[in-house]
């Protein structure tokens, strides 16, 4: 048990590479980021963490996409799966769950960094679920990253998501 689960850990990623992985997820979340101060600097409810979660979470549910294609999920009369239905399902369930906990209150949106968060819990999830456990701690790094620095200069700066 101890030896699959170490195994998982240390798989190399078969169709990204993790240095390609890191500059992807990496560079999803300093392009949002441009938009996300944009949004920042206007006071609108979807702020800097908000579009950096967002964009990570979709640049993971991505390489998800292309590690779960190279899987084999059965061959000719055998029953196959589409690793996309499953990304799609998971995807729309979090979202539904995410979008119940944001709320209006008094004319301001809450929890809205909260629900991206869980939205890109669901892409971890996926990613280990996939055996890509590197990926999935690479992503949770990431985002933990972004979310400590970034609510580090909110409070100098004066602003919140």
């Amino acid at each position: 048990m101890l030896d699959f689960l170490i195994s998982d850990f240390t798989n190399s990623f078969s169709k990204v590479p993790v240095g390609a992985a890191t500059a992807r997820l990496t560079m999803a979340a300093l392009l949002a980021g441009i938009i996300g101060f944009e949004r920042e600097r206007r006071n609108k409810p979807a702020g800097l963490r908000t579009h950096i979660l967002v964009a990570i979470a979709a640049c993971l549910f991505i390489i998800i996409g292309q590690e779960l294609g190279s899987l084999e999920f059965g061959n000719g009369d055998q029953m196959r799966f589409d690793p996309l239905r499953l990304i799609e399902a998971v995807t729309a369930g979090v979202a539904f769950l995410a979008a119940g906990i944001i709320f209006t209150s008094k004319g301001e949106v809450r929890n809205i960094t909260t629900g991206a968060s869980m939205w890109l819990a669901g892409a971890i999830g996926l990613a280990c679920g996939a055996g890509q456990i590197l990926l999935g701690c690479l992503t949770a790094a990431i985002v933990v990253i972004v979310l400590t620095l970034l609510r580090q200069l909110e409070r100098y700066l004066g602003t919140h998501d």
